[in-house]
């Protein structure tokens, strides 16, 4: 006999997992949000510049371009994560239990797939546009696509957290497994 104090169930190791995804979602809300807020003063001062100034700050647009990117795709990441990304969940409810947990599957399976690619061609394309620089700011072109593959890594690695959940029974998603 063995003593249940002692006993481990299957999931009590994504409890840690968890919370170091978690944390993870907590350092993009807050790079997207300074970013937003980064985004927000530097086309405020473009309004400035061009109306009251009478010179317009040509580098605000580069800068809005990286800033978008991060914003875009850290950000759809975090809806992966939370489960507040697009999705379309009438067509799930409207099936039985059993299908509807099928449809899930696919779709973290196609998630995670999607992500992966996005990790690997968007690492590619941020190596091959590194040495190039963007006009106006003087930074490497490979910025332009380097929330790409995080978001994409980030999107695959949420994907898969969620697969193991589900297969552990500890998914926390409301619209299915009832």
């Amino acid at each position: 006999m063995t003593d249940p104090d002692l006993k481990e169930t299957p999931s009590d190791f994504m409890v840690p997992v968890d919370a170091i995804l978690d944390g993870i979602v907590r350092i993009c809300r807050i790079a997207t949000g300074v970013a937003l807020v980064f985004l927000t003063v530097i086309f405020g001062w473009l309004v400035f510049g061009r109306y009251v100034l009478n010179a317009t700050p040509t580098w605000v647009e580069q800068a809005a371009l990286l800033l978008v990117m991060l914003i875009a795709f850290i950000g759809a990441a975090v809806g992966v994560h939370e489960h507040s990304h697009l999705s379309v969940t009438a067509f799930r409810s409207a099936v039985p239990n059993w299908l509807r947990n099928v449809f899930v599957v696919v779709t973290d399976v196609a998630m995670t797939g999607f992500g992966m690619l996005m990790l690997i061609y968007g690492a590619r394309l941020t190596a091959f546009k590194w040495g190039s620089m963007i006009p106006l700011i003087q930074l490497p072109e490979g910025l332009r696509s380097l929330p790409l593959t995080i978001g994409g890594g980030l999107i695959m690695l949420f994907s898969l957290a969620h697969l193991l959940r589900l297969a552990l029974g500890r998914d926390r998603r409301r619209d299915i497994i009832q």
